[in-house]
């Protein structure tokens, strides 16, 4: 894959992308909506996290223990929030690097493509739909 100058690449609207023609699918302009999409998504990560990190340093020691419970609930569930989100921010990456070595976009499992409005949906998308669905039906028959 070519370096290209991303500042020639004209950043594509949500409309403009939904209304591209087939054959545009993974154009380089494509790619960097994306790119720009997932990049602000793990930007937005980031500042959650440090935020916590924040809010659990700034934690004011309560001498009323239903409180003190309370604060440690809530800091157990944004810990938990976090941890989700620890685990998307792989993905983020994951996908990223999948821009940049061509393979974002197409299904993992049949090489077709996964689709614009799925990718919208979900961006660190592998699996086409019916893919997907394939995979979730196998799982429920293997646990069932």
């Amino acid at each position: 894959m070519s370096a290209v100058n991303n500042e020639s690449i004209q950043t594509l609207t949500r409309e403009q992308l939904l209304a591209a023609p087939e054959d545009d699918y993974m154009s380089e302009a494509q790619l960097e909506f994306f790119r720009e999409l997932l990049q602000a998504e793990k930007q937005a990560l980031v500042d959650a996290a440090r935020a916590t990190t924040m809010s659990l340093q700034d934690n004011e020691a309560t001498p009323d223990w239903t409180d003190r419970a309370t604060v440690e609930e809530e800091h157990a569930l944004e810990l938990r929030v976090r941890d989700r989100e620890r685990k998307l921010m792989k993905k983020i990456d994951e996908a990223l690097a999948r821009i940049k070595d061509g393979s974002y976009g197409w299904c993992e499992e049949t090489g077709e493509p996964i689709g614009v409005p799925r990718l919208l949906a979900r961006p660190t998308a592998t699996l086409s739909l019916e893919a997907q669905e394939r995979h979730e039906a196998l799982e429920r028959v293997s646990r069932g």
